[in-house]
């Protein structure tokens, strides 16, 4: 939710057209995040000011702004140390526009800017207390009440430092954010932050790095602090002067080595928006402040918790750039559909063995004994990821013969949920950020609970949070609908469930027709991605109806909710996921000879009950496209459309079967003329609650 990118250059002389260049393309590998407006804040041409350009809509259109002040932004003048931060946003408080795109500014000389990601909860306390000191907002953001906390800090303490402005400010705040901030009083520095919203920073030297971590400095919290709540129906009207602990000694900073003191930083909320830049970052935790002053980046901690490690490990991620490129795609999504052959090869890839019939997976492989002692299995998920959670449960119930609960992260903290010591807890998420599923990993892991991540992004809060978990390792994901990061996260619990049921003698025929399945899937998916020129002709077919059913039962209900989803998310049609058990409790009566209905109907133990829904829809003179087996004669007699896919086992059917819908949905959108990449009001990692 939010795309936050930062440049520094600190004595490495760039063009202001490079640095404008290096903000709009951070922006542009990040616009999956959010794409409403989009801005950037850097220093103006005579050094002294700061420029702030903003534009409605996409980032494309904020470049189009920026090269138009081509002389005014004077992209042939060269600056050997620069800040310039950018932003594009997804929108949360205030509609779409100029005024409330960020960077947001503390007042018009732009003494503080700022790019906000997430949630200010007590803004509106905030804001009146603000309003009560002089102080006029021109958005309707919750991010602008940031920038004035910090100009009325900054009066009551002029002398203090860039960093320690920020670290009184964010004592202040409630609820999720991660900040980047440029000040005109501070040139060529730049102050980072965050707490629940991912951020991280990225280091470039022409040299080896001349240290591999980053000690944490920790200071007390401020003695006294704001208090924004009400006190007899007014806000308080004193901020008192707050003092910190004084700082230690220079040596738990990072600094180029001596020979080189050349050196560019870059701040961002995701990998995918430095890797061509370089490859070595910092993943910032909750609370840390990191604050570069003349080439020096230093990382400090407003408070200090014990459990958590004395430095920040500089890490190598290894991500080729070609992954984040659309290649010959049209869009990002129809890319990842078609990289499931290998993003699934991938999730196999050093831990199935073919050859002994083994699996291993390292992530977990110290905690299996624990978890085999455990009460129940808990799968704690959202949206896609929830949907991986219900294709699964099924067959882990079978495999590990212990009850697997399967809930959805937003409504597990609306109950008081019962959790316990001997459960474990599975926490899946692509990106590994998604807010409600993270609050709600907090509150298992308070109570004792064993906790998995299962994400797909290395460094990501969910995957530092847990006490083990498995990376699926699908590549990255841009497109907002997920599609290989579903079959990775399918994959990656089937193969949880073998290795819990690797010691039982009578699982041993189940195990070897599975592990038969996953070594066949590679070219069983290329050969159902062969469906898409008939898909498409499907697509033209259904684009302009206004709902859509798709129905099945046992193995393919998940297939059925997250096919619908897909629909919902990219073609903005009404689409529903059945289950046919219940057709006749109510959606047969949605059935007639208009009405768009999709079955899933396999050769597995639930065919019989799948042909009686099969035949009460045609009964009301349904015309049900058919999704079945090669080959299944009988079967498709009662079908209008046929797309057939391979035999497999029961299991893994879901992976076939779920991408003909997702090569649907991609059709139909671009028949619409719908943005596949980017659907309206949607962003790809919902870090707010």
């Amino acid at each position: 939710m939010c795309g936050i990118f930062a440049y520094l250059n600190h004595l490495t002389p760039k063009t202001r057209k490079e640095v404008l260049d290096f903000l709009v393309n951070g922006l542009k590998r990040l616009e999956y995040r959010g794409y409403d407006s989009a801005g950037i804040a850097v220093d103006s041409a005579d050094g002294r000011n700061v420029s702030i350009i903003k534009k409605n809509g996409k980032v494309q259109a904020l470049q189009d702004e920026i090269y138009s002040r081509e002389a005014d932004l004077a992209f042939e003048a060269t600056a050997d140390c620069h800040v310039g931060i950018a932003h594009t946003r997804w929108a949360t408080h205030g509609t779409p526009s100029e005024r409330n795109a960020h960077p947001q500014r503390s007042d018009e000389d732009n003494t503080f800017c700022l790019v906000h990601n997430g949630i200010i909860t007590n803004y509106k306390d905030i804001k009146l207390f603000l309003t009560k000191k002089g102080h006029t907002f021109e958005s309707e953001t919750d991010t602008e009440i940031i920038a004035k906390l910090m100009m009325h800090i900054y009066k009551k303490n002029p002398n203090d430092t860039f960093q320690e402005i920020v670290e009184q400010c964010i004592q202040q705040l409630e609820g999720a954010f991660a900040l980047c901030i440029k000040s005109k009083l501070f040139p060529g520095e730049c102050v980072a932050t965050r707490r629940g919203s991912p951020l991280l920073v990225a280091i470039k030297t022409k040299t080896r790095l001349a240290t591999d971590h980053i000690p944490i400095l920790y200071g007390k919290d401020l003695v006294t602090s704001l208090d924004f709540r009400p006190h007899g129906g007014t806000a308080a009207e004193t901020l008192t002067a707050a003092s910190l602990m004084p700082r230690t000694p220079s040596t738990a900073e990072f600094q180029p080595m001596e020979e080189d003191k050349q050196v560019e930083y870059f701040f961002a909320s995701d990998a995918s928006a430095v890797i061509e830049h370089t490859n070595r970052v910092i993943f910032l935790e909750d609370d840390d402040v990191a604050a570069v002053k003349d080439g020096t980046l230093s990382i400090h901690r407003i408070r200090r918790n014990m459990d958590d490690p004395h430095a920040r490990e500089i890490t190598t991620i290894k991500m080729e750039i070609q992954q984040i490129m659309k290649g010959n795609y049209s869009f990002f999504m129809q890319k990842e559909i078609f990289e499931q052959p290998e993003s699934v090869v991938n999730t196999m890839r050093g831990r199935v063995n073919f050859d002994t019939q083994s699996i291993v997976l390292g992530g977990i492989k110290e905690y299996i004994p624990e978890i085999k002692r455990c009460r129940r299995l808990m799968l704690i998920a959202c949206g896609t990821s929830y949907h991986s959670a219900v294709a699964t449960r099924q067959l882990l119930e079978e495999l590990t013969e212990l009850p697997v609960m399967v809930e959805l992260a937003s409504d597990f903290l609306d109950r008081n949920t019962p959790v316990f010591r001997d459960d474990v807890c599975f926490f899946i998420s692509q990106s590994g950020e998604t807010a409600d599923t993270l609050m709600a990993l907090r509150y298992c892991k308070n109570r004792g609970a064993l906790i998995v991540g299962v994400t797909n992004t290395v460094g990501s809060s969910i995957c530092r949070e847990s006490h083990c978990g498995v990376h699926i390792n699908a590549g990255p994901e841009i497109g907002v609908a997920s599609t290989k990061a579903y079959t990775s996260q399918f994959i990656s619990l089937v193969m949880f469930g073998m290795v819990m049921s690797e010691d039982r003698i009578s699982l041993q025929q189940r195990r070897r027709d599975i592990m038969k399945g996953l070594q066949q899937l590679e070219e069983q998916i290329k050969e159902v991605l062969k469906l898409d020129s008939k898909v498409q002709e499907l697509a033209k077919d259904l684009y302009q109806n206004k709902s859509l059913l798709i129905m099945g039962r046992g193995y393919n209900f998940a297939t059925c909710m997250e096919g619908a989803l897909k629909v919902k998310e990219l073609t903005y049609m009404h689409s529903e996921g059945i289950m046919a058990g219940e057709l006749k409790h109510g959606p047969l009566a949605l059935v007639d000879e208009t009405m768009p209905v999709i079955m899933i109907v396999m050769r597995d133990p639930v065919y019989t009950k799948c042909m009686n829904a099969l035949q009460q829809v045609t009964a009301r003179q349904g015309q049900p496209i058919l999704i079945c087996e090669k080959g299944d004669k009988d079967t498709q007699e009662f079908a209008s459309r046929v797309l057939e896919v391979p035999h497999t086992v029961d299991c893994l059917q879901g992976i076939l079967t779920v991408i003909p819908l997702q090569l649907l949905s991609y059709h139909i959108a671009v028949l619409k003329g719908c943005n596949v990449d980017c659907p309206r009001n949607l962003a790809k990692s919902v870090t707010v609650e």
